[in-house]
């Protein structure tokens, strides 16, 4: 099968397109034939080796977790699914190896769930990961009807999703992005406020009560705020600085596989819910070029390979 491939850590020059065996099937484990692959800037950290500590990488690998394609062969015990159907994954195994740029790849039956005919493959490779995170992130920070949330990285990936959840579940969202995004927020629900200097200032103006959730997706030093607009015993959450746990007594966030809640998001984006901004696709032939773009870091949306 064709794959992208690194067959050692470093930058994007570590690509190539190459041949690789048809991935090995277990027992709980769905090969499927991929449509479109999502990509997150969590695959090129574990590329240029950043996350060795934390997650093993087997060589030569294949990037990317996110997959959206059709089943091409079932494991002994995948009665859930059948070959031809339609599905989509955060396909997240404990090594990195078998990633989703490629031809075939193999998805625990545990990560997937059907795809909804009212969602492309595009829209569905693009929500996995992104989705999760910001749902996951929304139910532990407890948020609700009448919840006054700030969200900083309002207008990425992650955010993008945070805002519209939060939105459905009755909250009124403050979210902090560069002013070239604030239109986009406000289409989305949200009442967008510059980040950087200023910052506690714009957000007081908004919100003089303070906030009861914060939710950070940005990571860097979006947190150095948190004291001065959190209302007492209001809650925080991040996905990219500790400090939220370890400072605020908040939750760090590490998105989990979770096929039910995963179904429940591409539901939404099937009936028109939930919006999935896809900034760009590319062939697997220019892997190499979509993750470049990616890194560049100023993409609205989601990049989406398709094979």
């Amino acid at each position: 099968m064709k794959a992208l491939v690194y067959r050692d850590f470093g930058g994007s020059d570590r690509f190539e397109i190459t041949d690789l065996p048809a991935p090995h099937i277990g027992p709980d484990t769905l090969v499927v034939r991929v449509v479109a692959a999502g990509l997150n800037p969590v695959d090129y950290k574990v590329r240029e080796g950043y996350l060795r500590g934390l997650i093993d990488t087997t060589l030569p690998a294949v990037p990317g977790w996110d997959v959206a394609g059709v089943v091409e062969q079932t494991g002994l015990d995948t009665p859930e699914f059948a070959v031809g159907d339609a599905v989509l994954a955060y396909a997240r195994a404990d090594v990195v190896q078998h990633g989703s740029l490629a031809e075939l790849m193999p998805v625990p039956v545990r990560t997937a769930t059907l795809k909804p005919e009212g969602i492309s493959f595009e829209q569905a490779a693009a929500l996995p990961l992104t989705g999760l995170t910001a749902l996951q992130s929304i139910e532990r920070s407890g948020l609700g009807e009448g919840s006054t949330v700030l969200i900083h990285g309002a207008a990425g990936g992650v955010g993008s999703f945070g805002v519209q959840l939060a939105k459905l579940r009755g909250a009124r969202v403050i979210g902090t992005a560069s002013p070239r995004n604030h239109d986009y927020l406000r289409d989305l629900g949200a009442e967008p406020v510059a980040y950087g200097d200023g910052l506690v200032d714009a957000a007081k103006e908004l919100a003089p009560e303070g906030f009861d959730v914060i939710i950070d997706f940005a990571g860097g030093s979006s947190l150095d705020s948190t004291s001065a607009l959190s209302k007492d015993g209001g809650r925080v959450v991040s996905i990219a600085d500790p400090r939220a746990r370890t400072e605020f007594g908040g939750d760090y966030v590490w998105v989990r596989p979770d096929a039910a809640q995963l179904g429940e998001l591409a539901a939404l984006v099937a009936d028109g819910t939930l919006r999935v901004e896809i900034a760009a696709t590319f062939p697997l032939d220019e892997g190499a070029a979509a993750y470049a773009q990616l890194e560049e870091g100023h993409t609205r949306g989601k990049i989406v390979v398709t094979v």
